[in-house]
């Protein structure tokens, strides 16, 4: 077998496949007998597609025909797309690429950013510690009753935008994927670089969805606010460096029932949410929405219970000062901080590497 493979040339390899294909693809004439064997795995259409290939170019003909993807017509088989190693960069520079569309400019204040984070953070802040349940891996995000709940309402709109990114790179869970987008959407906002590692995977039902009420209500104050990040595991200065993801985004009437932006610049990543929140006079929205407040000078600006609770928190307050002061701790702080969010509850193996 192995004489066959020194001798004969490329050339002749190719030649006696493409004949094996031809062979293969020729319409046969059946009688009667031979419909049935054909259907379960007659000569051409089984065991016997293999025994021309050996047959016509032995060992040297399977090996040339599989390093060209012949094999694939001769079995039926389409090649594989998946990749050897997987490419991490392109599914960044697909994420970046997306954010940087003409889709992208004509959303919300120009950017997709904002609800990418959102996704990332949402399909995160779900992970119990006692329980080890929740969290990122898995994806239950795709299925109700947890794509439904009130707290990510308007999610599927960032779903859906990577649902084309799922199909260009299959071999990428849809865990990961939203992760990722997340991370790579703070960098491209002006943001620090957010440590990430692949390694989530993805349930295939909604029958590990978490429980409904484990994300803040923004219409609570501080205690509500350590009920939900304590249980993750975050003490208080991880608590406020996340709440500086609000210098990202707005608020929107037909999903949270809050309306508008928190900063001048809702697609700039920036600590600019820490230094309105000290220095701006908010007062009490008067509206028929939920209780909300606007800041006094444009009213153009909003925060919400939960926001207002990190100044009016003698412990909480420290840490809205220095990040409004020191805008390079925040972003150290914040990258650290996120990171760990995205990774609470994922059996990350050690073989993985450490950042895509």
């Amino acid at each position: 077998m192995f004489a066959s493979l020194r001798l004969l040339s490329r050339r002749t390899l190719a030649s006696q496949v493409s004949r094996i294909q031809s062979i293969a693809q020729a319409p046969v004439r059946q009688f009667s007998a031979e419909a049935a064997a054909t259907k379960s795995g007659g000569w051409i259409s089984g065991g016997g597609k293999w025994a021309l290939l050996f047959g016509a170019a032995g060992l040297g003909g399977w090996y040339y025909a599989k390093e060209n993807d012949f094999v694939g017509g001769v079995t039926g088989k389409a090649p594989s797309s998946a990749p050897t190693v997987p490419d991490y960069d392109k599914v960044r520079k697909a994420i970046s690429d997306l954010m940087a569309s003409d889709k992208a400019e004509e959303y919300d204040d120009g950017s997709f950013g904002p609800i990418l984070v959102r996704l990332a953070w949402h399909c995160s802040g779900s992970y119990d510690k006692a329980s080890n349940t929740g969290g990122s891996n898995g994806a239950t995000m795709r299925f109700p009753p947890e794509s439904g709940i009130g707290a990510n309402k308007g999610l599927d709109v960032a779903r859906k935008l990577l649902d084309p990114l799922k199909e260009q790179f299959p071999w990428i869970s849809y865990s990961d994927l939203w992760t990722l987008a997340g991370a790579v959407a703070i960098e491209e906002m002006g943001g620090p670089e957010i440590p990430w590692r692949p390694g989530r995977t993805d349930q295939p039902d909604g029958k590990n969805c978490p429980p409904d009420g484990r994300l803040p209500d923004a219409s609570k104050g501080a205690q509500h606010i350590r009920d939900i990040f304590y249980r993750m595991g975050f003490n208080d200065q991880e608590i406020v460096a996340l709440s500086g993801a609000h210098a990202l985004g707005r608020c929107h009437r037909d999903r949270s029932g809050f309306e508008g932006p928190w900063t001048n610049s809702p697609i700039t990543f920036s600590n600019e949410y820490f230094k309105l929140l000290l220095d701006e006079k908010w007062n009490k929205k008067k509206w028929n929405g939920p209780l909300q407040y606007e800041d006094k000078t444009s009213k153009a600006l909003m925060m919400l219970p939960t926001d207002m609770a990190l100044v009016w928190d003698k412990k909480f307050k420290p840490y809205v000062e220095l990040y409004a002061k020191d805008d390079e701790k925040f972003f150290q702080d914040f990258a650290k901080a996120f990171s760990t969010l995205l990774e609470l509850g994922v059996p990350f193996k050690e073989e993985l590497p450490n950042k895509a």
